[in-house]
């Protein structure tokens, strides 16, 4: 059934690809969508959950014992609990001792090129698939591009834009926007322009939100 513009929400989302629960967010929304009969035109927004991540990236076990302290036992419960998680939501989270987390930036200069060419959404789920599901390396530049061509994004073009940087400034501004706004964890989503919710918060919780702002338009 075709949606009328009265039921179409803008939902922003300020993501990072490393962050498993951006997508786990992103699922929960579609059901929301989904239970609620609404739209949405979701734009994706540049956050790094690293941005001193060097090249070579990090081990993720040993990331995540640096960073918050869990130890092996906790870190393993927390990826089983993720895999399950994604089951339900049809997310193949494939973990392995040799999981890293790698630097994003690049990947937010390609999703913001995408942007222009209206593909940008697309290339945010592929760039989620191949981390987390394919455990490419999406700091690697021939990967990016490989993940890139494969959304219908020019080759070359996108070759251009990694290797100039010529949206690097323009990343940056806008991950400055929205930290200065006081974001500061993923996933992070402005519901209509109104609605700030932070953290994968379940389907149910999404959908009343949405249905918020449908009785607020109709008002």
């Amino acid at each position: 059934m075709a949606e009328s513009p009265a039921n179409v929400i803008d939902v922003d989302i300020v993501s990072d690809v490393m962050c498993p629960w951006c997508i786990v967010g992103f699922r929960q929304l579609e059901q929301a969508l989904g239970a609620t009969g609404m739209g949405a035109r979701v734009r994706w927004h540049p956050f790094e959950l690293n941005p001193a991540m060097p090249p070579e990236g990090q081990n993720l076990a040993e990331h995540i014992a640096e960073k918050y302290g869990s130890s092996p036992e906790q870190s393993a419960q927390n990826r089983a609990h993720l895999q399950a998680l994604g089951q339900s939501l049809g997310i193949d989270f494939v973990f392995s001792p040799d999981s890293r987390i790698v630097n994003s930036f690049d990947a937010h200069q390609l999703l913001d090129f995408a942007l222009a060419q209206g593909l940008q959404h697309p290339l945010k789920m592929a760039l989620f698939h191949a981390h987390f599901t394919e455990g490419r390396d999406v700091s690697d530049r021939a990967v990016l591009l490989d993940v890139a061509e494969g959304v219908g994004l020019d080759r070359a073009d996108a070759e251009e834009v990694l290797t100039s940087g010529a949206l690097a400034d323009t990343v940056r501004e806008k991950q400055a926007f929205w930290t200065s706004r006081g974001i500061s964890g993923v996933p992070s989503m402005v519901f209509g322009g109104k609605y700030l919710v932070t953290g994968a918060q379940g389907a149910e919780n999404y959908a009343q939100i949405l249905r918020k702002l449908a009785e607020e338009e109709a008002a």
